[in-house]
């Protein structure tokens, strides 16, 4: 006993050592009491054995009395002798036990309690033993704050009860060893409250039962970790990580009473244990529990290492992780024989046998030899809650039998774990024939395969990550003809499954799930497949994972079969519907659905045009509707106009008035002369010759004089200065270049607007040429010098239309000469061109002004005049380009039955001519004027017509009536006149020919109309009943409209570029013409009304280029199923909407076409007010 305030040295030594002998003798004690010591060391080490240099003396021991610590050291001295411990004192209690440099210390009472307020420590090759070898039933405890052992051991014969905060061991071993079954004995706890670290090697092994609790982290750090009990209880911890190679194993290997009475509760009873499905809620160690390794009540369990044993069961956890590395095996470590057992025999020769596998799951296969057969093992359990190990295999032989697979169980009904992660394996196969030693290699090669185990997996989700495996497979059997062992069972049993819009999945991944037979390596039969199963999953969910339904199908049972998922009823979805995925499945008939579009409206996916449809009740009634609302509207536009315009019913024929005034049957011909003032009476008296302009006055045929001077006029005019005149002229007349260039692009873009256009550049080159004539050409071609001076002698004029013009040639009046100005007689022939060019907007007409009235009357009164040129008009209607040879018979008809007969006895006749031809073959139509005695050369009617007796004849005696049979057949030639300069025998050829039924046929007919869709448009004769037409007309209007509008609708629904296409080409066609029919129908002035019309007309024809985009639209997205809009009808439904598609755009292009039918009888009827014009009967004509 030393004990001083301070002890120095220099090197110095305390020691009580044990001296050396034969047998070394055992250190002593000291005890120091010191505050400070420096530089001295202590030894209390045994002495060396000379007899026996590995057992040196026991070590002896060191008493610090300040700090309350004992140590024991025998300076690294190798001994098997323990220095005895018998008691501790608990009053006070000691501060710290350290056992270092190879000391070996024994505590060999019973019952033994080390308790220490700091720490206990070993190390350095340091031992403690509790407890007797020889009577292995002590009761030991071991108490400290800290724990530490280092490159040492622990060995208790007995039990142990061991707490403390920190529990650490590197290179270390505590080895349990039990020598009695009383649960006194038989059970050790390991407690560490904070940190339990098992590394560098070490190892915790107990040969019966053994719980390590704590309330931190427990970590096997990895290679050669373990603990390893016959019966293995693991709880209460924050955290256990599994390192690498580490081991978790229970039972060990080796036979005992804990692992016998376990594997019997299971292998001799068809029952599953209640602790199975409902464990204790104590996670202590419990000697009846069933499992051999429970971890129990831990957060995060994370196995990088192997977790083995017959009964695994992990609960009340909330993570569970296997990493790639990682195993949980019972793999043979099930019954060895058990309720599947195979059956076995020996063969004919008695010497080898063969066994048939094990069954679980799945039946064993049978064991074959020779002609011998053994059955494998029978299923038993239950695939739905399963908790049986696995059967052995038939063993013929008598070494050991193949074992069945284990049982692993995570998680419990109550106490589901939250999350299991496998990266790694779960696994509890049967086991093979090659696994099992023998003492023979045919008792080997003859046993069957053990069968699988079971899994009980009681999660609330599952990730079976890549490369994954859960197994419960059968056992191979031997070469020997041994059966494959059955597969075991798999079951997962989800603790809630989601539903609706909670749904979440229960598992995920893509490990493998095997629970196959095994197989037999000799003549055997392979073991049948074992379970799978799942927990009933609720409504919408299938499988195993209780995954959702696939679109297009529902599930209204619990269950787990995909045949739940049946499949929605097709008649129930709707047409550009298709079936969406909904969270949780669908669990009615009634599946959700989403339109193909969001262009369509829920719940039957109409576009906006069905959806209004029906909501108007249906296809029937909103046409019904529709139709009624349109009859209504027209009925209000008809009277509405009436109101506004007046009663334009020109039904009634209308009597031709006499005297001076034009007759208005057709009063839109009336020359633009008396617009101009031309119409004066004196002009008549001077007027010499009318020279028509050639061409029709457009971009591509502009007005144009020939340059040398009819010889009507070649005395009046001075030849060189006339052609400078007509050189002038034309090239006033010629257009420029960029005005038919925008009259091309408006014929593309919008046709009515190009003929606005021609129209009123015609307009404006008219009043040009006029304006030069009348202001700024000097009139240096006349001779007349009076005409020289006032500018006079020269006028252009245009018939109304602009498409003829003409200049006339008046005397100055200072011309010498008899007979001046020339009379109608000494004019014939006669030509008088028609205006207009045969199209649509400009028909063939004859305008007649003042001043040809006033030079017919010398020969026809001016009323027959006006009536034969209203009757010429109302014939030239029907006359039209592209078809002059057909549509000019019945004018020739005509003139020889209407006109010519009441002409004769004026001493004229008329005649149809063409002439004027121009270098591109534009030439234009009129008549010809002769005298009655002359028919043209080869001239033949229609038919050997006999000329009716004119009103009148009779008395006036101008004319005689020819004989019963006789026929008119005169012949002239029209295109030779006299010269007014020579007034005679002089005669000059004009450019044409007149035309008959026989000339007509070789007539060239050139089509003018650039406009596609110009063979709607005709001028048709008039029919009367205008309220009628007019009321027709206006409902024509509004079904355009409304079509036009509906179709729009419709389209949308393949997308508004489908709309814009349509309303764009030709842009704004689709819907001018109800404004232009509006216009056209409260248009009180007749003359402005015909022209609105006209371009209604138009725009209604030009309008179905529209239409016809939309079906090439339509046929590229329905027909042809091009467009990101297309909805293909789902499998066992028609697409009606394929079908239909076509009836608006259709029904659209026969209103149209109807419509353009009715305008032309609305235009026909304001242009001819008088019906009588077309009387087939002469005498109705001319007296109507």
């Amino acid at each position: 006993m030393i004990k001083a305030q301070r002890i120095e040295g220099a090197g110095g030594k305390i020691s009580a050592t044990g001296g050396i002998g034969r047998g070394g003798g055992g250190g002593g004690r000291i005890a120091i009491d010191y505050q400070q010591m420096q530089d001295v060391d202590v030894f209390v080490n045994g002495g060396d054995s000379l007899g026996c240099p590995q057992n040196a003396g026991a070590a002896g021991t060191r008493f610090d009395v300040l700090s309350k610590s004992l140590y024991v050291s025998n300076n690294y001295k190798q001994s098997k002798t323990d220095t005895v411990f018998l008691t501790f004192p608990l009053r006070p209690l000691w501060g710290n036990l350290v056992v270092e440099q190879s000391a070996r210390v024994g505590v060999p009472l019973q019952w033994s309690r080390i308790q220490v307020l700091g720490t206990v420590n070993l190390s350095s090759g340091s031992c403690l033993n509790f407890g007797n070898a020889k009577i292995p039933t002590s009761q030991s405890e071991l108490y400290a704050d800290d724990y530490t052992m280092e490159n040492s051991t622990l060995t208790v014969n007995g039990a142990l009860w061991l707490v403390s905060k920190m529990f650490t061991l590197k290179q270390s071993k505590i080895d349990i060893v039990a020598g009695s079954d009383d649960w006194m004995v038989g059970t050790s706890t390991v407690e560490a409250s904070n940190i339990a670290y098992v590394g560098g090697g070490s190892e915790i092994r107990s040969n019966a039962n053994l719980g390590v609790h704590g309330q931190g982290r427990l970590q096997l750090q990895g290679y050669g970790d373990s603990i390893k009990a016959q019966r293995l209880f693991l709880s209460l911890f924050y955290n256990i990580t599994i390192g690498p190679k580490a081991v978790l194993q229970a039972p060990l290997k080796s036979s005992s009473s804990i692992k016998s009475e376990i594997t019997a509760m299971y292998c001799e009873n068809n029952f599953c244990p209640m602790e199975v499905l409902r464990p204790s809620e104590d996670c202590n160690v419990n000697t009846s529990s069933p499992f051999t390794l429970q971890i129990c009540r831990v957060e995060d369990v994370n196995i990088f290492g192997e977790v083995s044993g017959s009964i695994v069961h992990i609960q009340r956890a909330r993570t569970v992780t296997i990493s790639p590395e990682g195993v949980v095996s019972a793999t043979a470590l099930g019954c060895h024989e058990g309720l599947g057992k195979g059956k076995s025999g020996k063969g004919r020769s008695g010497k080898a046998g063969t066994g048939g596998g094990g069954g679980h799951g799945g039946k064993g296969g049978d064991g074959v030899l020779g002609d011998s057969r053994f059955d494998g093992g029978i299923t038993y359990g239950s695939s739905e809650l399963p908790c049986e190990l696995g059967s052995g295999g038939g063993n013929p032989g008598l070494g050991s039998s193949t074992a069945g697979g284990g049982l692993i169980v995570v998680g419990s009904l109550e106490h589901p774990i939250t999350t299991l992660e496998v990266f790694g394996a779960l696994s509890a196969n049967g086991e093979s024939s090659s696994e099992v030693g023998s003492t023979t290699e045919a008792e080997v090669e003859g046993l069957g395969g053990g069968s699988g185990g079971s899994l009980l997996l009681f999660v609330a989700s599952i990730l079976l990550g890549n490369g994954s495996l859960l197994s419960t497979g059968g056992g191979n059997g031997g070469l020997g003809g041994g059966g494959g062992g059955g597969g075991g069972r798999v079951h997962f049993h989800w603790s809630k499954i989601p539903t609706g819009n909670e749904y979440m999945p229960v598992a995920t991944g893509e490990g493998r799930i095997v629970t196959s037979g095994g197989i037999s390596r000799g003549a055997g039969f392979h073991g049948d497949h074992g379970s799978i199963t799942g927990k009933e999953c609720p409504q919408g969910l299938f499988g195993i994972f209780c995954e959702e339904c696939p679109v297009g199908t529902y599930k209204n049972d619990t269950g787990t079969s995909k045949d739940l998922c049946r499949r929605c009823p097709p008649e129930k979805l709707p047409r550009r519907a298709n079936y969406i995925y909904v969270r949780g499945g669908a669990s009615e008939p009634t599946c959700p659905y989403k339109c193909t579009s969001d262009k369509y409206r829920m719940p039957h996916c109409y576009t906006v045009l069905e959806d209004l449809i029906h909501k108007l009740g249906g296809p029937h009634l909103f046409s019904l509707l529709m139709l009624c609302v349109m009859v209504t509207l027209a009925c209000v536009l008809s009277v509405a106009r009436m109101k506004l315009v007046g009663n334009d019913d020109f039904s009634m024929p209308a009597a031709t008035p006499h005297g001076p005034q034009i007759d208005h049957s057709l009063p839109f011909l009336e020359s633009l002369n008396e617009v101009l003032e031309t119409n004066r009476d004196e002009d008549s008296e001077s007027h010499i010759h009318r020279m028509y302009f050639m061409g029709s006055n457009s971009f591509g045929e502009p007005w144009h004089l020939p340059h040398s001077p009819p010889d009507q006029i070649a005395g009046f005019v001075y030849e060189d200065a006339f052609n400078r005149f007509v050189e002038d002229v034309n090239s006033l007349a010629a257009y420029q270049w960029w005005e038919g260039s925008v009259h091309s692009i408006l014929i593309m873009l919008a046709y009515p607007f190009s003929w606005s256009w021609q129209q009123w550049r015609r307009r404006e080159k008219l009043h040009r040429l006029q304006e030069f004539v009348r202001s700024e050409y000097d009139h240096a071609c006349l001779r007349s010098c009076r005409s020289r001076a006032l500018y006079e002698g020269l006028k252009v004029a245009a018939t109304p239309d602009l498409v003829l013009g003409y200049v006339d040639v008046f005397l100055g009046g200072d011309e010498k000469g008899p007979d001046l100005p020339p009379k109608l007689r000494q004019r014939l022939p006669m030509s008088i061109i028609f205006g207009g060019d045969g199209s649509y907007l400009f028909y063939y007409s004859l305008d007649s002004d003042n001043l040809l009235t006033s030079l017919l009357s010398q020969a026809v009164p001016a009323t027959m005049w006006y009536r034969l040129v209203a009757g010429i008009n109302a014939q030239l209607r029907t006359v039209r380009q592209g078809s002059l040879r057909t549509t000019l018979l019945p004018l020739i008809t005509w003139l020889e039955t209407h006109a010519n007969p009441w002409l004769f006895e004026k001493g004229l006749r008329v005649d149809l001519a063409w002439c004027q031809a121009t270098a591109s073959g534009y030439y234009q139509l009129g008549v010809v004027l002769n005298d009655a005695d002359e028919v043209p050369d080869n001239f033949q009617p229609l038919d050997m017509l006999t000329v009716p007796r004119s009103p009148g004849s009779a008395s006036s005696g101008g004319y005689k009536k020819p004989d019963d049979g006789q026929r008119i057949r005169r012949r002239q030639s029209w295109h030779l006149s006299p010269s007014y300069s020579s007034l005679g025998i002089s005669r000059r050829r004009i450019g044409g020919a007149t035309l008959d039924v026989i000339s007509v046929k070789a007539l060239e007919d050139r089509h003018y109309n650039f406009f596609p869709l110009s063979c709607l448009l005709r001028n048709i004769r008039a029919t009367g009943h205008q309220e009628a037409v007019g009321l027709v007309v206006s409902l024509f209007l509004l079904v355009d409209l409304t079509l036009s509008l509906l179709m729009l609708l419709q389209f949308y629904s393949v997308g508004i570029e489908a709309v814009l296409i349509i309303v764009l080409v030709l842009p704004l066609a689709a819907l001018l013409p109800t404004a232009a029919g509006l216009n056209a129908l409260f248009s009180s002035e007749a003359r402005k009304s015909t022209g609105l019309a006209r371009v209604y007309a138009l725009w209604n024809v030009t309008s179905i280029v529209n239409v016809l985009v939309a079906l090439v639209i339509g046929f590229i997205h329905y027909s042809l199923e091009v467009g990101p809009g297309y909805n293909k009808a789902p499998a066992g439904q028609s697409n009606t909407e394929e079908g239909s598609w076509w009836f608006l755009p259709t029904l659209l292009l026969l209103t149209k076409h109807l419509q353009a039918r009715m305008i032309d009888m609305y235009i026909s009827n304001l242009e001819i007010h008088d019906r009588s014009l077309y009387a087939s009967d002469p005498m109705k004509f001319w007296d109507p």
